[in-house]
């Protein structure tokens, strides 16, 4: 074996940690990718990497490098990113970076760089993006060469030492358009920008996030930047490394000479009173967004403001603050999200003309009378999104937004729907969501008026008796139906009649007993259709036939399929139509029992043929599970969960490793687990298949034979995220019961456990079990900092590349 991870066989290997000296001769010359961090090279001398000329990606983070020569990477002329991140380097030859001619990524953080006089770059004229950040750079005087290197798009001086920028730093990007370059001066400690730094300077985008000590250093150095012209603007703070937190009067007027398109305030926790100017010299920008900003009214808008897109996310209002709102006469697209403490619409909208879109979702919002009263002469109002609020009253009047195309209002408890035809004035809707609303539809006029309607949700809502009823007759244009999860137990033959533009229709996660051709026929122009989870156990004949020739992708997957050989046609399609069928996987036989669980796809359509051995065995295997199951009755409580887990195990083989690792974690940090964890490993490379319980548990089993077969069985490791929540919760504990079972039963050594650095340890010493797990075996930290998380990914990702199988 080598010594060495192949991450993609042949073309990315991992030698992090091994301490080579070296590039390791066991790495092919056809290798694109290496990863040598946490090496012991300390110096790179003349065709270092002459062994590996195809490299595209180099890693050399923490190798402890202090020096190196001219043409260490001549022969790597294919070499697009290239990481010294955390390397004491004292000398750079001047050819250092010779022969990448092909390099768009480098990064420089934190090595120890004090200037960029000696930094032997300017040759790099395909470079994209450069990292300087976390250095000792003190000086924004950028070298002459820097007039040269006209593909940069990033730059960053992020934690450095730059205290002033004085006239002329940046002389060497005001003789080229920058349009489209990034310039991070984030986390120094920036004491005075001198007035004309910037001027005459176009930039794509400029960062300023605690970036000044003071509120008087921060509003001196603004006014420093008068004459640039920037696509976008950041200004403010971190929410980990608040230096500012009081937002005071008059501190953007330096602002009022800068040309920019979108300004961005973000992360300011205190407003005083007097906040009237924070408007003052921004009125003319075309785009506007505050973020996390604990702001409690909007501050005074100036006369002919061109502000045309403004978004409020996660700020402090209590009430949409529409009158305010409406002084912004040229506004086209208005988004208030996320705002935990609004809670209430009162206030109107008011005489805009070019208003088209209005998002207000993810807040609290509880009202009644929409939606007419709350927008007065909005004749363009297009878009309106209500979506995830708490309830919402519909009256029926639409009156003021009659020309709405689209009206979200998912997940939001609705008052009105179903009972009455409250959409009846919106002939011009073609976009509906009603999700998750609580509507429960009575009416069979519910939808009359949405006669231009080409897309409707209503997912996990209810019909009267549990039965569509000719609810959809005014709907001709529909193209996209969702009625999943309503409960349905019956389609009256008359209810898709008026649908023949259907294109996709989802009907899963219902309680249908059987697919009535007479039902669907009239859906000719169908292309896609969700069939799943409901109670169907064969499509007969007479609905094979009615499948319209347009239908390309079909889900009939976790019903309860009758696999006896009467259904020998329905068997035979199946093994026909493989490519036209989704979840394949989950077509199992339910019944009869001597077949239940084999998949249709690979079903023997030989063993319908009778014989007297088939018969007696038929008997006998029935018997036996008359008396199996009488035995499971009377010691179900006993035998559920041993049932189960033995189960499992013994079919595991069969299963494979459906997923690379089994995330345990507490609901309440659904979040972070998204976020921090499941979009890096499954959206890297290479990918990850994470089992999530929220995503990938099977509707309409037990919880416990999910969690073990769907997580446990069909996972290569566990992954536990161990929180104050996670030591708090009864079903994780559970869970984390399971796990050491599992890894007992399986002989697996394989529950990786992360632990938050925000964990209560008194309340971790009180679960003595997990503690002295915890103790006994090595886990992993979740920390904020950069090089802590370096670290806690490679290790994160080599625990799980181990047996991982390669298509």
């Amino acid at each position: 074996d080598l010594p060495l991870l192949q991450v993609i066989p042949n073309r990315a290997f991992r030698c992090m940690g091994l301490n080579v000296s070296g590039v390791p001769a066991e790495v092919p010359a056809t290798a694109q990718n290496l990863d040598l961090s946490f090496s012991n090279l300390r110096s790179l001398g003349a065709n270092y990497f002459s062994s590996v000329p195809e490299l595209q990606l180099l890693d050399l983070t923490r190798c402890h490098l202090h020096t190196i020569e001219h043409n260490s990477f001549k022969d790597l002329h294919k070499l697009s990113t290239l990481i010294l991140t955390a390397n004491p380097l004292q000398y750079l030859g001047t050819a250092a970076f010779y022969g990448l001619t092909s390099l768009k990524k480098l990064v420089l953080v934190e090595t120890s760089l004090t200037s960029l006089t000696d930094l032997p770059i300017g040759h790099l004229h395909t470079l994209q993006e450069l990292n300087l950040g976390h250095n000792n750079i003190a000086s924004l005087k950028l070298p002459k060469y820097f007039t040269n290197m006209t593909s940069l798009r990033y730059l960053s001086f992020s934690s450095n030492k730059i205290t002033y920028i004085s006239k002329g730093d940046l002389d060497a990007l005001r003789e080229v358009n920058r349009l489209n370059l990034t310039l991070v001066l984030s986390l120094n400690d920036i004491k005075y920008i001198e007035p004309g730094s910037f001027a005459k300077i176009h930039l794509g985008e400029l960062v300023l996030r605690s970036s000044f000590e003071t509120l008087d250093m921060m509003h001196t150095s603004l006014q420093g930047l008068t004459g640039l012209q920037v696509n976008r603007l950041i200004v403010g703070e971190f929410s980990n490394s608040q230096r500012l937190e009081d937002f005071q009067s008059g501190l953007l007027s330096g602002l009022c000479q800068v040309q920019m398109q979108e300004f961005v305030l973000i992360c300011f926790r205190k407003f005083k009173n007097n906040t009237d100017t924070l408007f003052n010299c921004i009125a003319n920008v075309s785009s506007i967004r505050l973020v996390d900003l604990y702001l409690e009214e909007v501050s005074e808008v100036p006369m002919f403001s061109q502000v045309k897109h403004l978004e409020c996310k996660r700020c402090s209002f209590q009430e949409v603050p529409a009158t305010k709102l409406s002084l912004f006469k040229e506004l086209r697209v208005l988004r208030v999200t996320k705002s935990k403490r609004l809670n209430s619409f009162r206030q109107k909208f008011s005489s805009l003309s070019n208003l088209e879109v209005i998002d207000l979702s993810e807040n609290h919002l509880s009202f009644s009378s929409c939606c007419s009263p709350q927008f007065l002469n909005c004749p363009n109002l297009k878009h309106l999104n209500l979506s995830f609020n708490s309830d919402i009253r519909l009256t029926g009047d639409f009156t003021n937004v009659r020309n709405l195309l689209y009206l979200d209002l998912q997940h939001t408890k609705l008052f009105g729907p179903g009972s009455y035809p409250v959409f009846l004035s919106l002939q011009k809707l073609i976009y509906l969501d009603i999700s998750y609303t609580r509507t429960h539809v009575r009416s069979q006029c519910t939808f009359c008026g949405l006669n231009s309607l080409q897309v409707l949700k209503m997912a996990g809502n209810s019909f009267e008796n549990n039965k569509l009823a000719n609810n959809f007759k005014n709907l001709s244009h529909l193209h996209i139906l969702d009625i999943s999860g309503c409960k349905l137990v019956q389609v009256d033959q008359s209810t898709f009649d008026a649908l023949s533009e259907l294109k996709e229709l989802n009907i899963s996660n219902n309680k249908l007993l059987s697919f009535d051709p007479l039902v669907y026929k009239p859906l000719q122009a169908l292309t896609t259709l969700d069939f799943s989870n409901n109670q169907l156990s064969v499509l007969l004949d007479s609905a094979l036939e009615i499948l319209p020739d347009s239908l390309v992708l079909l889900d009939i997957s976790q019903n309860l399929f009758d696999c006896s050989c009467i259904h020998l046609n329905f068997l035979k399609w199946i093994k026909q139509k493989q490519e036209l069928l989704q979840n394949k996987e989950l077509m199992v036989c339910h019944t009869p029992t001597d077949v239940k669980n084999v998949s249709l796809s690979s079903f023997d359509l030989s063993s319908c043929k009778l014989s007297a051995s088939t018969v007696t065995l038929s008997v006998i295997t029935l018997l036996t599970a008359v008396v199996f199951l009488f035995l499971i009755y009377k010691y179900y409580f006993q035998l559920y969960y041993s049932l189960v887990l033995l189960s499992g195990c013994k079919n595991s083989a069969e299963r494979g490793d459906t997923y690379d690792a089994f995330v345990i974690h507490s609901s309440k940090d659904q979040e972070w687990v998204i976020r921090e964890l499941v979009e890096p490993l499954e959206g890297g490379t290479p990918p990850f298949q994470l089992c999530l319980y929220y995503r990938d548990f099977l509707p309409g089993v037990p919880v416990v034979t999910n969690i073990i077969q769907e997580g446990f069985l069909s996972s290569r490791n566990v992954i536990a995220v161990i929180s104050t929540d996670f030591l708090e919760s009864k079903w994780c504990s559970f869970e984390f019961d399971i796990a050491q079972s599992w890894q007992l039963v399986e002989g697996k050594a394989g529950i990786i456990m992360i632990v938050l650095e925000e964990v209560n340890k008194t309340l971790l010493r009180q679960r003595l079990g997990l503690f002295r797990y915890l103790r006994r075996n090595t886990y992993l930290e979740w920390k904020k900092q950069e090089i802590s998380r370096h670290i806690f990914w490679r290790q994160l990702i080599g625990v799980l590349l181990e047996g991982k199988k390669w298509n």
